[in-house]
């Protein structure tokens, strides 16, 4: 099975219906989780005929901006349990063993009220324990690599964007693709982010070992949409968690250095490469925990 989220920055031009069609038939996803619709339940009723899905549930926008939307055809039976301007919550395959939940998300635009969003999910994750699936346009980066461009991201942001996944117990799918899902230009200089993403817990990464995300093209929004793949599609590749990547900001905890004295009385076992992360004990423990060496050092 395949499922598509797509922030499509409005439905109200032909060309966006009509990029959200070409998609959809080129990529045949069972369920589309819509961001930022900018349409009201009877345009999304309509959208959904055109795409010839046959379920549609909608959180009309608000103003000018926002609006949300879940669509899925009649070969998989969706349940919405809770849904807010932020989020569509809803069960797949409800009342048996093959349940699992599937959470659309819209991250808040200002930086200033994303803790709204953020508390959201905490509440989400109260309810009773289910392989869990979240994905969509979250507004927020979970470190320095998913920018290029612009100013850098404030530390307490990603901070707090990766607490909340902690909480939940999210890890990231990972993608495949071009490397940003959005883009725009700020001060006159463009900027790239992944915004987009899938994350999920561990009960449903054993229930789906091989669930990916791809990230694909478009031309009516300044976000890419994001396609995740259930199966393996003849590919024998198992999910594998994203590598470790060392923030400079880890330093200043008090903890740190604590952390690293225990790594370093630690005896390695394994092949000379493994055991060898360089010709010193530094090199071992800087190849490990993905500290630059000059950091042990001080």
């Amino acid at each position: 099975m395949k499922l598509l989220a797509w922030n499509c920055r409005g439905l109200g031009n032909r060309r966006a219906v009509q990029e959200l069609v070409d998609i959809v038939q080129a990529q045949d996803p069972m369920i589309v989780f819509l961001s930022e619709t900018w349409s009201n339940k009877e345009r999304m009723k309509w959208i959904r005929d055109k795409i010839f899905f046959d379920g549609c549930f909608t959180v009309p926008t608000e103003g000018r901006g926002g609006g949300l939307a879940l669509l899925w055809k009649a070969g998989v039976n969706v349940w919405v349990d809770s849904f807010s301007k932020y989020h569509i919550d809803s069960v797949i395959h409800g009342g048996s063993i093959q349940a699992w939940r599937l959470t659309g998300f819209y991250g808040e635009p200002g930086t200033s009220l994303r803790s709204e969003g953020w508390n959201m999910l905490r509440m989400l994750s109260s309810k009773p324990l289910l392989p869990w699936c979240c994905f969509g346009d979250f507004n927020e980066l979970v470190e320095v690599h998913d920018k290029r461009g612009g100013p850098p991201r404030a530390h307490h942001l990603m901070q707090n964007f990766r607490e909340v996944l902690d909480h939940c117990g999210f890890v990231d799918l990972g993608f495949s693709g071009p490397e940003f899902t959005w883009h725009g230009r700020r001060g006159g200089e463009l900027i790239w982010e992944r915004l987009d993403r899938g994350v999920a817990n561990y009960e449903w990464l054993a229930r789906f070992p091989t669930g990916r995300i791809k990230h694909l093209n478009c031309f009516t929004s300044d976000h890419r949409p994001i396609l995740l793949s259930l199966e393996a599609g003849g590919e024998h590749k198992k999910w594998n968690r994203k590598p470790f990547r060392f923030e400079a900001m880890w330093v200043s905890d008090s903890g740190c250095r604590d952390v690293i004295t225990r790594a370093w009385d630690c005896t390695p076992e394994g092949t000379p490469m493994f055991v060898g992360g360089g010709t010193t004990d530094e090199g071992y423990i800087s190849g490990v925990l993905g500290v630059p060496l000059e950091v042990l050092q001080e």
